[in-house]
């Protein structure tokens, strides 16, 4: 995967932007607040069409062009994929309507045709690594199932659409177990619903359970390198059905829908009650352990960040295994974070990768080899410019 070409218009400090992106490794230097991060969010975006810092759509349009009736923020990139050239557009649109309001939407352009998101997630990959990723093992089930949902998106063929027919289907049953709640209606309207639930939910339960066991093989492995053999990484997926994996001797989808379809029945009363769905996919849960500590309750600091980096890693060669295309690598202000051994591992791994896009404000971070086969954009008050050509494109 190699991004050739990037064109972004009233995205956030953004009015207007074209960077034709030559080399492998692309370093974006410039101060804090200049707009180094909002580029990676750009290109994660074409990746997984979500933000990871914007809550909402909207909050990546240009603020100037929100004051425009019709607001449009543009992300365009030409890439090379498996030896083929694709051009992806997306707009993020920003619309009025009555009486007084306004909408968020998005449209997304494959080669000229318009798709879905759904449809057209995964045919660009990135893996990213920011500092505040730490939250992916000291924060919320909700951080990790997010983390496991985009990678899944654009590895797993399906998943996206999955996921998407599985929120539609959790909506719909809570509206209905609100009306039961208050009163109204049969439970018996809950049959249809249940299969819906039991039959996308067991799809998804699957796919993450596989993916988590792979992700894992490869973590550990890395984990072991950067820890010089002292401690053992293990990724535990817990699903919220009745599944215990760690006796589970053969998870099949017969086995997981028996489980899926127990857990609905034992929890019924409880859901009706509530006026919420309460077990399936939507409220899967990660824990890392490292020695069988589980690091999100005990991990020191520097444990978490060792932790991360193997898992982000792992994500990388995982996503080339099942694609067959490595991921372009996305790393903000990531080195800071690192001893002089684990920048050495990273930047071992970008040599590996097809390309790779780095924020920095310090050049010194990276030794003179790194450098010399990088190249260096300067970026300032949204604007950027060409520092130095890696050697061998000058």
């Amino acid at each position: 995967m190699h991004l050739n070409r990037l064109s972004l218009t009233n995205f956030r400090a953004f009015s207007r932007l074209e960077m034709d992106i030559t080399g492998r490794i692309l370093v974006l230097v410039g101060d804090n607040a200049q707009g180094k991060t909002s580029l990676l969010e750009a290109v994660y975006y074409l990746a997984t069409f979500a933000s990871f810092q914007a809550g909402a759509d909207r909050q990546m349009i240009n603020f100037e062009a929100l004051n425009e009736p019709l607001a449009v923020a543009r992300i365009v990139a030409e890439y090379d994929r498996g030896g083929h050239p694709h051009r992806m557009e997306v707009r993020i649109i920003q619309e009025p309507v009555m009486p007084a309001g306004t909408r968020t939407r998005k449209e997304i352009l494959l080669d000229g045709v318009k798709k879905s998101a759904a449809e057209t997630v995964g045919q660009f990959s990135a893996v990213i690594f920011l500092p505040q990723m730490t939250r992916i093992i000291e924060g919320s089930p909700d951080d990790r199932r997010k983390f496991l949902n985009m990678a899944l998106c654009q590895a797993v063929p399906g998943y996206a659409r999955n996921l998407s027919d599985y929120s539609r289907v959790i909506t719909r049953r809570n509206a209905l177990l609100k009306m039961l709640a208050e009163g109204h209606g049969s439970p018996d309207q809950l049959i249809y619903w249940n299969n819906q639930l039991v039959s996308i939910g067991s799809e998804m339960v699957l796919a993450r359970a596989l993916a988590v066991k792979q992700l894992e093989a490869h973590a550990s492995r890395l984990h072991l390198r950067l820890t010089g053999s002292m401690e053992r990484l293990s990724i535990r997926y817990q699903p919220a059905i009745d599944l215990d994996l760690a006796v589970s001797e053969e998870l099949t989808e017969d086995v997981v829908k028996t489980a899926f379809v127990n857990s609905l029945k034992r929890v019924q009363g409880e859901e009706i009650a509530r006026g919420v769905t309460v077990c399936g996919p939507h409220r899967d849960d990660l824990h890392f352990l490292c020695n069988d500590l589980d690091l999100g309750d005990f991990g020191s600091r520097g444990q978490v960040r060792t932790a991360m980096l193997s898992l982000k890693l792992a994500e990388v060669n995982w996503m080339k295994a099942q694609t067959g295309e490595w991921p372009v690598l996305l790393l903000d202000e990531t080195l800071a974070e690192l001893d002089l051994h684990r920048r050495a591992d990273l930047q071992e791994t970008l040599q590996e990768c097809d390309q790779g896009l780095l924020t920095t404000t310090d050049l010194h971070q990276f030794s003179d080899e790194f450098m010399a086969a990088s190249t260096i954009w300067r970026v300032s008050a949204g604007c950027v410019n060409v520092e130095r050509q890696t050697t061998m494109d000058a």
